[in-house]
């Protein structure tokens, strides 16, 4: 695949084409927007003159990938790709509509990729000429610093296609997992219950946003804590994915989207990018200072939140989302998680994972906390992920 054509020239788009180019591929960029292009040529062209600064990259060589790029107002430019990857809007309509139209002017040979998030990438599929030919490539922003690549098939694709991509985001120093073509595929439908469970806590008054984060951060070892994560990623963003999932899974309770996170959305408080999230990020406003809280209560806020992020994983395990190294390798590459959640399920114990999600069912009684017959089975068998001898094991 010599010529990688970019469909988008925002954060993301701009990203892969980064990503592409530095792998030694010639890159067209399509955007419809000539202010959009601008914008992202001039921050590309900062963003390699840092990385020259710092003595990340030289500046011949960042001459040189910045030269293998290409600016493009027209469709038509990427008619010469061997690879085209989707990269705007989340919207299954618009997509659609960019799939037909390329579809008919790029070669019978050409492989399209979408960068979708959580949209079925069999029904985008279903809009291209040759749907054999169509996949999901699912990056994580900023895509040339994270390492993870969900690789994901549609039903219509070709069995072969799919380790060929995988082959190739490897010489661009990437970590591929193949995934299901499932709501939320691996990362965005197990990292659910990190804000949703989070969220749930912070409603019902057992601690605040500030001391749930702390909590996270210290008894977990998680970089960031959910509020500071979802002020740093969006409420918009964040809320339409929970949203879309739970749409795509016919309104799964483990998915239901949270009042309070909407309830920012409807005030346009998103986040840093607003100035106004769960935190204040107005110049001049202190960081917030938790109240320390006992011992055995933080125990039980990180407990209940780790039991559901390991119930989510080994739900996607047990329905074959993906495999057990490709679960554990997603969570940690996409989202930094300190550990693989089987992993953790394992340390911790399996039994101990179902009794904490059986107290909560017993206590709430809802759907929510049921748990996943692969964690209840292995549990009763006494069974693990990994056996306890096993060199690579945490």
């Amino acid at each position: 695949m010599k010529q990688i054509g970019i469909i988008g020239s925002g954060a993301m788009g701009a990203g892969i084409a980064q990503v592409a180019a530095a792998a030694g591929h010639d890159v067209v960029i399509y955007d419809a927007r000539e202010d959009a292009l601008t914008t992202a040529r001039d921050r590309l062209h900062e963003t390699l003159g840092k990385l020259v600064a710092k003595g990340k990259m030289s500046a011949s060589d960042s001459t040189a990938l910045f030269g293998r790029i290409a600016w493009a107002g027209t469709l038509g430019a990427l008619r010469d790709s061997d690879l085209v990857i989707e990269a705007i809007v989340e919207d299954e309509g618009v997509k659609k509509e960019v799939f037909r139209a390329l579809s008919a002017l790029v070669s019978d040979q050409a492989v399209i990729a979408s960068n979708t998030s959580s949209l079925s990438v069999s029904a985008l599929a279903s809009a291209c000429q040759k749907p054999e030919r169509f996949l999901g490539l699912h990056f994580f922003n900023p895509a040339p610093l994270m390492p993870l690549v969900e690789v994901i098939p549609a039903l219509q694709t070709d069995p072969g296609l799919p380790p060929r991509l995988k082959a190739l985001m490897d010489q661009w120093g990437k970590r591929p997992v193949l995934a299901r073509d499932t709501p939320g595929f691996i990362v965005n439908r197990i990292a659910r219950p990190y804000y949703s469970e989070s969220l749930r806590i912070l409603e019902e008054g057992i601690a605040t946003a500030p001391q749930i984060d702390r909590i996270l951060k210290e008894e977990g070892g998680f970089r960031m804590g959910p509020f500071e994560l979802m002020d740093f990623i969006g409420h918009d963003v964040n809320l339409a994915v929970t949203e879309s999932v739970w749409r795509a899974c016919h309104h799964e309770p483990r998915y239901q989207p949270s009042f309070t996170q909407r309830r920012l959305v409807d005030a346009g408080w998103l986040g840093r990018k607003s100035g106004r999230g769960f935190y204040d990020y107005r110049e001049g406003t202190p960081a917030p200072d938790p109240e320390e809280i006992p011992a055995s209560e933080r125990t039980a806020v990180f407990e209940r939140v780790l039991a559901m992020l390991i119930n989510e994983a080994a739900d996607a395990w047990y329905y074959r989302v993906a495999d057990r190294d490709a679960i554990d390798l997603a969570m940690t590459m996409g989202v930094n998680y300190p550990k693989g959640l089987l992993r953790w399920a394992d340390d911790w114990g399996i039994s101990a994972v179902v009794t904490v999600l059986d107290r909560l069912f017993h206590y709430y009684h809802d759907p929510r906390y049921r748990c996943s017959p692969g964690l209840r089975q292995m549990s009763a068998r006494s069974e693990r992920f990994w056996p306890e001898n096993d060199p690579d094991h945490g």
